[in-house]
């Protein structure tokens, strides 16, 4: 046995983002006069499971950092890739200059717990209330409770359990959207006795 340890095949790369794939997520927001807008984020993810909370993180220059800030709610819809053009449409024009449910011909829905809507042809949709933000650098981190959440009825099966393998959804990967596949297992399938 040495203590050397041998990296063969591996390259040192520069820091950055690397960690992927990542949810490729369209956040519903609204300031208290206006109309509502919706940003693509590929930096988001689960915090805390109690109480549930997640987080996005937005550039400050963006629009939609502005009616997150003043509000302090948003909705992540979580889109399948029917709609991965819309999705990436989102992420490139800003909501100061279009209408992006009016260009983009998506549909809203009426949010149960906060005012911004959801995305209705998104398969689940995250309402949700800021708890803070940070300043991280380039982005803010906005971290915030699950107020509620809606699922399109397809994906629960007849024991109330959520199928997310038939939603096609979509992840983001070093700057190309792919649509996530197979089932490998489930969590503890690794230690299951047969």
């Amino acid at each position: 046995m040495t203590d050397q340890m041998i990296n063969i095949g591996k390259r040192s790369w520069k820091a950055g983002t690397m960690l992927s794939p990542v949810p490729a997520v369209m956040v519903t927001c609204q300031g208290k006069e206006g109309r509502p807008n919706i940003i693509t984020v590929a930096w988001a993810g689960t915090i805390c499971s109690e109480p549930p909370m997640l987080s996005i993180s937005i550039r400050p220059d963006r629009y939609s950092y502005e009616l997150i800030k003043e509000t302090g709610e948003f909705v992540v819809n979580i889109p399948d890739r029917k709609i991965a053009r819309e999705t990436d449409l989102c992420g490139v024009i800003s909501g100061r200059d279009h209408d992006k449910f009016h260009e983009t011909g998506l549909t809203q829905g009426k949010s149960e717990t906060i005012k911004p809507p959801i995305i209705m042809e998104c398969p689940i949709n995250i309402e949700c209330r800021v708890d803070r933000s940070i300043e991280l650098g380039s982005h803010t981190m906005f971290l915030a409770h699950v107020n509620s959440i809606q699922v399109s009825e397809h994906l629960i099966d007849d024991q109330g359990r959520l199928q997310s393998e038939k939603a096609a959804l979509v992840g983001y990967a070093h700057g190309h959207y792919y649509q996530l596949g197979k089932k490998l297992g489930h969590f503890g399938f690794s230690v299951k006795k047969n």
